[in-house]
């Protein structure tokens, strides 16, 4: 439960332990039967001033004064709670929460991204731009705010360390997790717990220390990524190598010609060309696609696969083309 759920509920409690209190206390001092005492802790509650039922005792109206007092300290909490849920856009952010956490319970493989900071980012919209379903946790909520795209994310606010927020988020029921915390330790953390939570998920986690890499795939990361690594590297190969940059930049949609990697399971296929050769496929000529590559369970990667390979089960094929070139592909052959 967040903090804002928390101080709505406390305020609902607290209102309802008044109610009682005046109850109890104008049925046991003053003898009132179980109306006039809610009629009596109504208006003293409220401070109104209609007459009261009968005239108090000297011990009613002792309590009655200090029942005004604690009821004027919970008017004042109650107030703050009201004022920051209408005034600051509390309400709707609780009600955004609880209607995220329905659709995340009807969730299934998606994917959980931990951190919005660069790489979450980076991560999050990738995820959303192939249609990828993905949820968001994030503990600064009001990192978020300002973020328009976020409005189309399935968010949960909370620490991604803690165990219920991880259950939150359908650990137990999704097929993979991203965490990009900037702190590695916390990374690490996150991973032994996630992979505790559902031993099958495969968990790619960001690393800033080298020495944070084997740290993380002993907590069961299936992939570790160190960015500043990555971008120095790439860096190099500009200059090193710049034309299979461009052309590398190509493939990951940076490009101004863009083109796409997609790979395509046997069980995408349809039945007729299960078991098909790519010269039986005839993927090039029928829909602009190039085949890259395979990926058996025996051989691993082939790259260029000769035209006799069969997508047999278990395999997949890689394929690279432009968008409506994989639109056309995903017609004629899945």
């Amino acid at each position: 439960m967040n903090k804002e759920i928390k101080s709505f509920v406390t305020a609902v409690l607290l209102l309802m332990l008044s109610l009682v209190i005046g109850l109890v206390g104008f049925v046991y001092i003053e003898d009132y039967g179980i109306g006039d005492a809610f009629y009596m802790t109504v208006i003293t509650f409220s401070t109104v001033g209609f007459n009261e039922v009968n005239p108090l005792s000297t011990d009613g109206r002792l309590f009655a004064s200090f029942y005004i007092i604690f009821n004027l300290l919970i008017f004042a909490y109650v107030v703050s709670v009201v004022t920051t849920y209408i005034f600051e856009g509390k309400l709707n952010s609780v009600l955004k929460n609880f209607i995220s956490t329905k659709e995340v319970k009807k969730m299934k493989d998606h994917i959980i991204v931990c951190g919005y900071g660069r790489n979450g980012k980076k991560a999050c919209e990738e995820l959303y731009k192939n249609n990828r379903k993905f949820i968001l946790v994030e503990f600064n909520e009001e990192l978020l705010i300002a973020r328009e795209e976020v409005k189309n994310y399935q968010v949960i606010i909370g620490d991604a360390t803690r165990d219920e927020t991880l259950c939150e988020a359908g650990i137990d029921k999704a097929s993979a997790l991203i965490t990009t915390l900037p702190n590695d330790a916390e990374n690490v953390f996150i991973t032994l717990t996630a992979k505790e939570l559902n031993p099958n998920l495969t968990i790619i986690s960001r690393a800033s220390q080298e020495q944070s890499e084997k740290k993380l795939i002993r907590a069961g990361a299936s992939k570790v990524i160190m960015p500043d690594a990555v971008g120095g590297t790439h860096m190099a190969h500009l200059i090193i190598k710049p034309h299979v940059i461009e052309f590398l930049d190509l493939l990951s949609g940076e490009g101004s010609n863009e083109l796409k990697l997609e790979e395509v399971g046997f069980e995408v296929f349809k039945e007729e060309f299960r078991g098909k050769s790519v010269r039986e496929l005839d993927v090039r000529n029928k829909t602009g696609i190039t085949v890259v590559g395979f990926r058996d369970p025996q051989n691993g990667f082939i790259f260029n696969p000769s035209p006799d390979t069969k997508i047999l089960k278990g395999d997949v094929m890689i394929i690279s083309g432009s968008e409506e070139n994989l639109k056309r592909f995903k017609t004629v052959y899945t």
